[in-house]
């Protein structure tokens, strides 16, 4: 795939939330700049701060958290047409609580956060774009995780993970995904065989 096919399919995250202007567009066009990362390459370590945005044209990245006694969590999955940072980072300039590594060979489109942020200050468009993307990733998909958390069991939101990335087994490990939906990798192992036996 080409630089210009990424670029499109950026383009339409974008129109997915907010009409953008080509004036606005171009802007944003300004500062893209492309970033490939190997297989269990890290992007942004905890405790770095962040300066950029990204956007996942292939591939997958896992945000992890490692406690005082050396524990892995998985915090968040990353994959194809997502967008990927650390928002606390480079909202308050603080440093990242956790770090981001790609799950297999991956290209981004990377933005410069400060730039971003000034474009969206200056453009209506643009700003429309930033509070719709917030409201649904940050706001409501957050608060339906959280309630999954505590209301669903482990095999329906596994299926509900599914629904959403239906090819996450293909990309992502099982025990990237186990750790993502709070279970073990054996309980994960379990909850496919129940569905094979029962779709």
């Amino acid at each position: 795939m080409t630089k210009e096919k990424y670029i499109s399919e950026l383009k339409l995250k974008f129109e997915s939330y907010a009409e953008i202007s080509d004036k606005s567009w171009s802007l944003i066009e300004s500062i893209i700049t492309f970033q490939k990362l190997e297989k269990d390459e890290i992007l942004l370590r905890s405790g770095q701060v962040a300066k950029n945005i990204h956007f996942v044209c292939k591939g997958a990245l896992r945000a992890y958290v490692t406690d005082y006694d050396g524990n892995i969590y998985n915090k968040n999955l990353f994959l194809e047409t997502d967008f990927a940072g650390s928002t606390v980072s480079y909202l308050q300039t603080t440093p990242s609580n956790f770090t981001l590594e790609a799950l297999e060979d991956t290209i981004l489109i990377s933005l410069n956060y400060k730039l971003y942020r000034q474009f969206i200050e200056d453009n209506i468009d643009l700003k429309n774009f930033y509070i719709a993307y917030l409201e649904k990733n940050w706001v409501i998909e957050k608060e339906e995780r959280e309630v999954s958390l505590v209301m669903q069991n482990a095999t329906e939101r596994y299926l509900r993970l599914l629904q959403k990335h239906p090819n996450i087994d293909r990309i992502v490990q099982q025990r990237h995904i186990a750790s993502h939906l709070g279970i073990t990798p054996t309980q994960l192992s379990r909850i496919k065989k129940n569905l094979k036996k029962n779709p």
